[in-house]
């Protein structure tokens, strides 16, 4: 059985995830918080499968909760999926950062979230599809294309190596 805390400060979104939720085979809600203070309190005293974690909410938001969660060795089996109306690109890699295993929109269907809670529960990643396409651009963007230098055709498998871990240490 996946135990699910459900994290958002909007008690009729909270109910409808906790009614979805409900009826899926294998899957139940642990707790509901309204905030992110009480969402890490309830995670450290539940320890569910997943937290689906709203970002906006009062007295600590969804990344802050989060990065405190993550930040717990005996929370690490507790994998914490972002699930918020945001989209920002600075929402998504801050929540990444914090340690969330997943970023999701709440236009997801709820085939899409049923999935997510699964996959997350089995410790795995995921994304909205247009915030995964926004990640991949934005990684590409930022990934060195590499360069030739030259004499390196001359140089010994031992030798590539050195310069290469020289290199690296330097980025």
């Amino acid at each position: 059985m996946i135990r699910v805390l459900l994290a958002d400060d909007q008690t009729l979104i909270r109910a409808g995830l906790a009614a979805l939720l409900g009826a899926a085979d294998g899957i139940e809600v642990a707790g509901e918080a309204g905030d992110g203070a009480e969402a890490v309190r309830l995670a450290s005293q539940l320890k569910p499968d997943v937290v689906l974690m709203d970002i906006r909410m009062p007295q600590l938001d969804g990344i802050e909760a989060t990065r405190k969660i993550a930040a717990q060795p005996e929370l690490s089996a507790v994998h914490v999926v972002i699930l918020t109306t945001f989209d920002l690109d600075e929402y998504v890699f801050e929540g990444l950062r914090a340690g969330a295993a997943g970023f999701l929109v709440k236009d997801t269907d709820a085939a899409e979230l049923l999935r997510a809670v699964r996959v997350a529960a089995d410790g795995g990643a995921l994304m909205s599809p247009a915030v995964t396409r926004r990640v991949i651009a934005e990684f590409a963007s930022r990934t060195a294309t590499a360069t030739k230098v030259p004499g390196t055709a001359d140089l010994t498998p031992r030798e590539r190596e050195v310069v290469t871990r020289s290199r690296a240490a330097c980025t």
